[in-house]
């Protein structure tokens, strides 16, 4: 199979936009056969979806909530993603009322390593609000495909008016009843069962999680949500003894965490500097203009260099630093070990030194 091209967008048909709660929607996109093959996806994966508005250019990323292709099979023939609501959220607010069935959307093929591809083991979640888009993706796969697998899910959300897919997970529970367990925690709704009401913080885990299953036993922690929920868990479960390796985290918001560091860089900013990037087995040389990300560098001579949130949340522009050295503003998307092995965000990336080399397809 043929690797898709890291920026090119492709226009999918809306067959349906379908209400999730009174401030999310799922929308079914139709794949056309010809791009089956680049739109196969991991169980975690996420969209890039493009808009332009008075001639500005919009993109957002949205987790798949479908089922992954079993291994083997030509790809989806239809890709689902969820959208919540965000307060001045231009593409959010389009999504909700404006799209419709018959629309087009221009979108990049999958993309994301907050995955679980399915094998034997006892696995677990924390999520928070639209944080379980892409977990419903990876418990739904993992148990259809692997019969020797367990997984509990621990989910947050203000009311039930507003659990996204409440239907699906109950689902779930009812074809699995001894591999899947569920507990929903409502922060602004009382419950007549499970844990009494109020917000998931680091503490609260910390005495719930040992009760419901052997902290220690799981083999992967998948943490997703709003940026408070999900440092919250990671330090409940680090008190727990569980190791770095074992917590996955993807961030939805970031409202609540703290500002970029503006700290000076450890080593001054060359006067002139130049970045090399491969991309698509293409290399370039540029210089880089002062104040620029090395994103934006690129951009200006490759407009097919991949990003989406430029935020340093999505990891669409990660790329491996081949030679010379960065700093980053910020950093929600990658991981310890991502960032041992190399890996930089393009968008949060100023150089350091002279020469400054990325590869976007390692």
């Amino acid at each position: 199979m043929a690797a898709a091209r890291h920026g090119v967008f492709h226009p999918l048909q809306v067959t349906a936009v379908d209400p999730l709660t009174d401030d999310a929607v799922a929308v079914t996109l139709a794949v056309p056969p010809a791009l089956r093959a680049d739109f196969r996806h991991a169980p975690g994966q996420h969209l890039a979806l493009r808009r332009t508005v008075d001639g500005a250019e919009i993109r957002r990323t949205y987790s798949i909530c479908g089922r992954a292709p079993e291994p083997g099979a030509e790809g989806p023939e239809a890709l689902r993603v969820a959208v919540r609501l965000v307060d001045g959220g231009v593409f959010s607010t389009y999504a909700l009322k404006e799209l419709k069935a018959g629309d087009t959307v221009e979108v990049l093929p999958p993309a994301g390593r907050f995955v679980l591809e399915p094998r034997p083991g006892r696995f677990a979640a924390v999520v928070g609000g639209s944080g379980i888009t892409p977990v419903l993706c990876i418990v739904s796969t993992l148990l259809t495909r692997e019969p020797a697998a367990r997984f509990t899910l621990v989910r947050s959300d203000r009311t039930t008016a507003s659990t996204m897919f409440l239907d699906e997970v109950a689902d779930l529970k009812d074809r699995y009843p001894d591999r899947f367990q569920l507990v929903q925690v409502l922060s602004r709704e009382e419950q007549q069962a499970g844990p009494v009401s109020g917000r998931l913080d680091e503490e609260r885990l910390a005495r719930l999680l040992p009760a419901l299953l052997p902290v220690e036993a799981v083999d992967g922690w998948f943490l997703c949500g709003p940026y408070g929920l999900v440092q919250g868990a990671e330090r409940a479960l680090r008190g727990l003894g569980v190791a770095r390796d074992r917590i996955h985290e993807e961030i939805f918001h970031v409202a609540d965490a703290p500002a970029p560091d503006a700290r000076p860089a450890a080593a001054p900013a060359p006067d002139r500097s130049t970045v090399t990037a491969t991309l698509d087995g293409r290399s370039g040389s540029w210089p880089v203009q002062d104040g620029e990300s090395l994103l934006e560098t690129v951009l200006r001579n490759r407009a097919d260099a991949p990003y989406a949130c430029k935020g340093g949340v999505c990891g669409t522009c990660r790329a491996r630093l081949v030679s010379g050295e960065v700093r980053m503003d910020r950093n929600f998307a990658l991981e310890q070990e991502e960032l041992a092995a190399g890996y930089v965000l393009a968008c949060q990336s100023h150089p350091v030194t002279e020469e400054v080399e990325l590869d976007f397809d390692s």
